[in-house]
């Protein structure tokens, strides 16, 4: 039985157009045309007014480690809303497990060098960042726009990189079968080297967020 906080390959394969990546090494899913053009236009919009430069949950001396900007996009405006209706009713995760949609953008030269989502345990703000939500359980990213050049995510212990596709979702587990942290999900936002790139990621928890 899924939890509450988590989805399954079973739920995600059921919707028409959902694609797994073969490999036994990480649950990795994804949907071309998940979004609508005039939707991906509308969450644009909100990631420029709000954007502010990314951060880290813990420094580790690279200043240039990531470098997109960021936003937190407001769940009270209407494609917000409408975006949350079409996660839920592709993962039916319980939405109070959910953290706020997040927003990037990233201009020439930026990038996220290759990280994992979930929080390391002996991390310097584990415990600020997981005592009440918990460790963070599957994410979901949906690209916004075509990218002239660049910008790919790279998996790189599979060997496996989208390129970004205005209204396509990727969407992986950042646990193994067993519970254990998946180390197999580490992904590198690949520096854009031609226009912008729009992302937005909802990351879900084990707990009640907030």
């Amino acid at each position: 039985m899924t939890n509450p906080g988590e989805t399954s390959a079973e739920i995600l394969l059921a919707r028409p157009g959902v694609r797994r990546v073969p490999s036994p090494r990480l649950e990795l899913f994804y949907q071309p045309d998940f979004l609508s053009l005039s939707l991906c236009d509308s969450l644009m919009e909100l990631i420029d007014q709000n954007r502010r430069p990314s951060t880290i949950a813990d420094p580790n001396g690279d200043n240039y480690f990531r470098t997109s900007e960021t936003c937190d996009l407001d769940p009270e405006a209407e494609s917000v809303k409408a975006l949350e209706s079409r996660l839920y009713a592709l993962n039916g995760i319980a939405p109070a497990h959910g953290e706020p949609v997040q927003g990037q953008r990233y201009s020439v030269g930026q990038e996220f060098k290759a990280h994992t989502d979930y929080f390391e345990p002996n991390g310097a703000d584990f415990q600020r960042f997981c005592s009440v939500a918990g460790q963070r359980t599957w994410t979901f990213m949906v690209y916004l726009n075509n990218v002239e050049a660049g910008g790919g995510t790279r998996f790189k212990v599979l060997k496996k990189t989208f390129q970004p596709q205005r209204g396509m979702l990727v969407c992986w587990n950042n646990h193994r079968a067993d519970g254990s942290l998946n180390p197999a999900s580490l992904h590198h936002a690949m520096k854009v080297r031609k226009g912008l790139k729009y992302v937005i990621t909802k990351w879900y928890r084990e707990k009640h967020w907030g």
